[in-house]
């Protein structure tokens, strides 16, 4: 396993970390999620990524309860704020009243003195930013947090944000959290650069675009009846983001250029990933022992020109400005 350092900070996480979102707490039980986080640590990935958010809060107590049997110093661990939580009209953004509250919670749901990562989950418009900063900046004061950071803020918002806590002679950002796929370039475009400047790393989640760059899904056919698209609790932003004829053509493409590499397509989109520089660890979701081998395995692959070129031509990337 590769580790990398998050930007310019000395926290090193491995460049494949491993998810909770739609699985540990919700679609994989108590043994099943022990046997991904088992294969996960022992195949030396430190980071693990999970929010308040995910199955409101049981992702966070049921992860907390995984990791106990393993040694906190060997753990990189991510938690979010921002999502509701409740119905009060206090419950949710990023208040200074709600981060700590929730921050308090998380640590109690994942048993632990400390969380590595605070994410804020989205960003937050009614808020100040000099008040979600200095609760940030207070939390790790406190002890409570080492790094924090933001995900899917908009670039304007990000850099504002780190002249914000400058001013305020607070912590800023450390690590941004974008979505990042073959179908979603859009973090090359304006997000890699500013992060790469201010020394922010890059942790980014849906490598897979909720499934389609598997090839599982093929032009014309029927879903498949156990897969993530059959699943209406599962399959909101896939259908939203990704479901069209087109883009499972081009994961077809993606399927015979794999199979000319011997891997999997999986494997492809992963190591693609990988490849920048700017990103410190890619976010694994398997939801089964079998899945998350074989992604493993995403991190041995190195990408030639040549392929990336063919890649470029299936899944271009976005136009230069004029």
């Amino acid at each position: 396993m590769e580790y990398r350092k998050l930007g310019k900070w000395g926290l090193k996480v491995s460049c494949l970390g491993l998810g909770s979102y739609l699985t540990i707490g919700f679609r994989c039980d108590e043994g099943q999620s022990r046997q991904l986080v088992k294969i996960a640590y022992h195949a030396g990935i430190n980071y693990f990524d999970t929010a308040n958010a995910y199955a409101q809060g049981e992702a966070e107590i049921l992860l907390g309860k995984i990791l106990k049997d393993y040694p906190r110093e060997k753990l990189v661990v991510l938690t979010k704020v921002w999502a509701p939580m409740g119905e009060g009209p206090n419950d949710r953004g990023l208040s200074a009243k709600h981060i700590r509250e929730q921050c308090h919670a998380s640590l109690k749901r994942l048993q632990m003195d400390y969380v590595d990562i605070y994410l804020c989950h989205r960003a937050d418009p009614e808020t100040p930013l000099e008040e979600t900063i200095r609760t940030m900046d207070d939390l790790a004061r406190e002890g409570k947090i080492l790094y924090w950071g933001v995900s899917e803020w908009p670039v304007f918002f990000l850099l504002q944000a780190q002249r914000t806590a400058e001013k305020l002679n607070a912590r800023t950002i450390s690590v941004s959290q974008p979505r990042y796929n073959l179908f979603y370039r859009y973090p090359e475009k304006e997000l890699f650069p500013v992060t790469e400047q201010e020394g922010i790393g890059n942790v980014v989640f849906s490598p897979l675009a909720h499934g389609m760059l598997t090839g599982k899904y093929q032009p014309g056919q029927p879903v498949p009846p156990e897969s993530r698209a059959a699943d209406s609790q599962a399959n909101k932003v896939l259908m939203k983001m990704y479901w069209t004829e087109e883009n499972k053509q081009k994961s077809q493409d993606l399927v015979k250029l794999a199979k000319e590499m011997g891997v999997t397509p999986a494997q492809v989109a992963i190591a693609w990933c990988l490849r920048r520089k700017e990103v410190s660890s890619v976010i694994l979701g398997a939801r089964n022992p079998q899945q998350l081998q074989e992604n493993l395995k995403a991190a041995e692959i190195r990408l030639e020109d040549s392929l990336l070129k063919r890649l470029d031509s299936i899944f271009p990337p976005l136009p230069e400005n004029p």
